[in-house]
């Protein structure tokens, strides 16, 4: 495995692959890997000759209250879960070279709409972070295919919005939510939660199935059936950030007419955030 830490390294190594016309995937994590990151990069090797992987605490996709300087960081363990996948490359760029003249004087990229409402509401200027590191990543790595969870389904559908509005040459694929055994939708952040909170957070993935359940057999109240949940997840102990169906497709509010529906959940144990979703079709 190519270990690559300078842009201009990466474009030569990419010039090689492009010029033995290999097909280029890339899967942009920001380390701490877990199944959930293997998975993409098991995914990307079934359509690919060539993985990039790169590995990059994005400071511009975290609020001034969020976990950015405590972001667990286990690089050694990254390098050799990825070598045991046998990726190709690598890449670990310095927040130096990602952003030249400072946060404050970046160019940014913007998703309007989508950006703006149910996780972006409660972070407000995420998903501008993370469309600008996305695009830079592509515009550097330029590959064919790109892998990303869909336990972030909104940063997914930014993703996809921000490629298809920007004319950019290349397909992006969702990959299902890893779990673990209790169901608890694996995340980096998962890490932080003490032993009673680490018991109790697959129920909010048991709360959600029951909801989506409900819908399935008939129901279709749907802002007292979300208020009905909150409270049921706060009686338990969480902290409701949102709790929200929506077409899985606009992330508007489903219309009469919608099949295609999601359920977004986000919730506090503690001090750890949790998210998770689940689209099902009517």
């Amino acid at each position: 495995m190519r270990v690559i830490s300078e842009i201009s390294d990466l474009r030569e190594v990419r010039r090689t692959w492009q010029n033995s016309g290999k097909v280029i995937a890339f899967v942009p994590t920001m380390g701490n890997l877990h199944q959930g990151h293997l998975n993409l990069v098991r995914e990307a090797k079934k359509h690919a000759d060539i993985v990039v992987v790169s590995i990059f605490v994005n400071p511009m996709q975290f609020g001034p209250d969020e976990d950015l300087d405590a972001y667990p960081k286990t690089i050694e363990n990254d390098k050799r879960l990825l070598e045991e996948l046998a990726v190709e490359a690598l890449f670990l760029p310095q927040a130096s070279d990602i952003y030249a003249r400072g946060l404050e004087q970046q160019t940014f990229v913007e998703v309007p709409g989508i950006s703006y409402m149910i996780c972006g509401a409660s972070r407000p200027g995420h998903f501008r972070g993370v469309a600008t590191i996305v695009c830079k990543l592509f515009n550097m790595v330029q590959p064919n295919l790109a892998f990303f969870g869909e336990k972030d389904f909104q940063q997914l559908q930014v993703i996809k919005a921000m490629v298809t509005d920007l004319s950019m040459n290349l397909k992006v694929f969702g990959v299902p939510t890893a779990r673990e055994d209790d169901g608890l939708a694996m995340s980096s952040r998962n890490q932080y939660l003490i032993e009673e909170e680490r018991k109790l957070a697959p129920t909010l993935y048991v709360k959600m199935q029951s909801m989506v359940n409900e819908i399935i057999d008939g129901r279709r109240d749907f802002n007292r059936l979300t208020e009905e949940y909150k409270i049921q997840l706060a009686e338990l102990g969480f902290s409701p950030d949102y709790l929200e169906i929506r077409n899985d497709e606009t992330l508007l509010q489903p219309g009469h007419e919608d099949k295609g529906l999601v359920l977004l959940a986000a919730a506090f144990l503690g001090k750890t955030r949790l998210i998770d979703n689940i689209q099902f079709s009517l």
